[in-house]
């Protein structure tokens, strides 16, 4: 058989492109509303409080001939040295040694002590040769768009980016043409998911990051950043999922807090992580929250194995 004979299955599979997409950046710069915007679906959890991420989330959209497998990162920690954040800060340089393009996520217009940072272990990881871009988020923000040329040209000498694409997460045009940009980069090969998949995530994680998401939320600033969700039970009976969880903290006094009076705020918690995630899974959902002190848990080690970081 010659070449001209090929099945046509087989030129369609030859062309296919596929390739890992890293999004990093410092804290709350918005790489995870970034995350769901690029895969058009919640895949990754938001909220104002630093560190909302915390482990290597994966978000995968397929676009024709095309799949994008976008991995977000927690915000590198440049500024508390404990066990957690050690972990977190590895998972970062993990997913850097793997991938074929890295978004690097700023906000348009500024670049602080923290961004540097970050640019430097991008520099320092190995990444010779992998495209690094610089994406300007929030660009909806800046008042006048004149003052981003002048940026523009010290980041150009921080780094040489490969591509520069100013742009708003909240704007689907500009998730599109973020998508057209990218996909020339990523290699030609074999797709690594089906078509239809949206994350590499289980059901059971989700469920503990919906609800660490809403304690995030509904505490606000007055629960300290050391807590976190575990997922004691699982199970699925048809269209029926029951969740137990607990939500583990260092101190009694942060477990007042998110009982709050009566067991109320405890009770929104439950309440609003148990619709969204009826809508997540597409099933009723029956979800018990307790809350637990395990003193010193973010800087030891092997609490931290049990709790699932990586």
């Amino acid at each position: 058989m010659t070449s001209n004979d090929a099945p046509t299955g087989a030129n369609e599979e030859a062309s296919q492109r596929c390739g890992l997409v890293a999004i990093v950046g410092r804290p709350n710069v918005g790489k995870s509303t970034l995350l769901n915007a690029l895969v058009g679906q919640k895949v990754s959890i938001t909220s104002n409080k630093a560190q909302t991420t915390r482990h290597r989330i994966t978000g995968i959209r397929t676009v024709d001939e095309a799949q994008f497998v976008f991995v977000d990162t927690p915000g590198f920690q440049t500024r508390h040295g404990a066990a957690l954040n050690r972990t977190l800060n590895r998972t970062v340089q993990g997913v850097l040694a793997d991938v074929d393009v890295v978004l690097f996520v700023v906000e348009a217009g500024r670049f602080g002590l923290d961004d540097a940072k970050v640019l430097a272990l991008l520099q320092n990881e190995g990444l010779q040769g992998k495209p690094v871009f610089l994406i300007a988020n929030k660009l909806d923000t800046v008042q006048r768009r004149s003052d981003l040329a002048p940026w523009l040209k010290g980041m150009q000498e921080r780094h040489k980016f490969a591509e520069f694409v100013p742009l708003s997460a909240h704007k689907a045009n500009d998730m599109e043409r973020l998508l057209v940009i990218l996909k020339p980069y990523l290699p030609e090969q074999h797709w690594f998911y089906e078509e239809e998949t949206l994350t590499d995530r289980s059901e059971r994680f989700l469920a503990s990051e919906i609800i660490r998401e809403k304690l995030f939320r509904l505490t606000g600033d007055e629960l300290p950043y050391a807590s976190t969700v575990v997922i004691d039970k699982f199970e699925e009976e048809g269209n029926l999922r029951r969740i137990a969880a607990s939500i583990v903290v260092e101190r009694d006094a942060h477990k007042g807090m998110i009982i709050g009076a009566g067991g109320e705020r405890l009770k929104r918690i439950g309440s609003e992580a148990r619709q969204e995630l009826e809508t997540l899974m597409d099933a009723k959902v029956f979800l018990e929250l307790w809350v637990k002190v395990r003193s010193g848990w973010a800087d030891n080690e092997e609490h931290l194995r049990s709790y699932g970081y990586e």
